[in-house]
């Protein structure tokens, strides 16, 4: 099966499948997301939401296989290629897990598939467990500045088994109001495409943020997209980031970024008061 990847989240899901060899063209933001694609030489196609039916034609596939964020003219796009497409739009980690699932079968690793969700399902479990009995702080989370967006439904189910209460709907737009009038006990940015680059003190000052307090407390946290944003098996590492942001009295605090090691799930802080 030869398989044209138009988002990270799919090359990842074969990466953890270990089936990178189906792999025929990618995204230059695969690259970014698995490591060992940089050596491959494969063509670079633009993703989901920019491809251009030129570029997918002239590449030997058996399927394109693309997820959120679309575009009406991007799906137009990929139709146009003449290649079989899978379409995915997950919402929810079930979403994903199904997501995983088909992947698995296309590429006859069923078993695979479903030992990656077993891991991804017992990580869950495990923290959720460590968080059942304790107090639950109230967490906006956002993935977007401008307007403000609160993150998807699959974040908010991350953040209730790290133990928080997530403020908002799901992928809705909000105001600074709005966030303030929550009364957030933990901020968390991951803005898409921005990495661990949102200016936190920036964003505080422009909203007048100051006397919440999450800032007062120095509970203000980015978190880079790629762990929350990706429907892909990293969102486990972006589950262990926010239950480090929301009870650091279990599972570690975060570092500030002059700090910051490797393995601290690319996540930083920055004191606010």
């Amino acid at each position: 099966m030869r398989i044209i990847s138009l988002q990270p989240s799919v090359s990842i899901i074969l990466d953890r499948l270990g089936c990178l060899d189906s792999l025929t063209a990618c995204t230059k933001y695969c690259l970014e997301a698995v490591p060992a694609l940089r050596e491959r030489q494969l063509p670079i196609v633009h993703d989901s939401w920019s491809t251009k039916p030129e570029e997918l034609l002239p590449v030997s596939a058996d399927l394109v296989i693309a997820s959120v964020p679309y575009r009406q003219e991007s799906l137009t796009a990929i139709l146009k290629s003449g290649h079989p497409v899978l379409a995915l739009a997950p919402k929810t980690l079930r979403d994903i897990y199904q997501d995983i699932r088909l992947i698995a079968s296309v590429i006859h690793q069923p078993e695979r598939g479903e030992a990656l969700i077993g891991d991804m399902k017992s990580e869950i479990a495990a923290i959720r467990f460590l968080t059942s009995a304790i107090t639950r702080l109230r967490v906006y989370c956002e993935e977007w500045g401008k307007p403000l967006i609160h993150s998807q439904q699959w974040v908010a189910e991350l953040v209730e088994a790290a133990g928080g209460e997530f403020l908002g709907e799901p992928g809705a737009t909000t105001t600074a109001e709005a966030v303030a009038g929550s009364e957030p006990d933990v901020i968390v940015a991951a803005w898409c495409g921005a990495g661990d680059r949102v200016p936190l003190e920036r964003m505080v000052g422009q909203r007048r943020w100051h006397d919440l307090t999450a800032v007062q407390t120095g509970r203000v946290y980015c978190i880079a997209d790629e762990l929350l944003n990706t429907p892909a098996p990293t969102l486990i590492e972006g589950l262990r980031a926010l239950a480090r942001t929301i009870h650091p009295e279990i599972f570690g605090a975060i570092t500030s970024p002059e700090g910051r090691q490797i393995d601290e799930f690319l996540a930083i802080t920055s004191k606010l008061k």
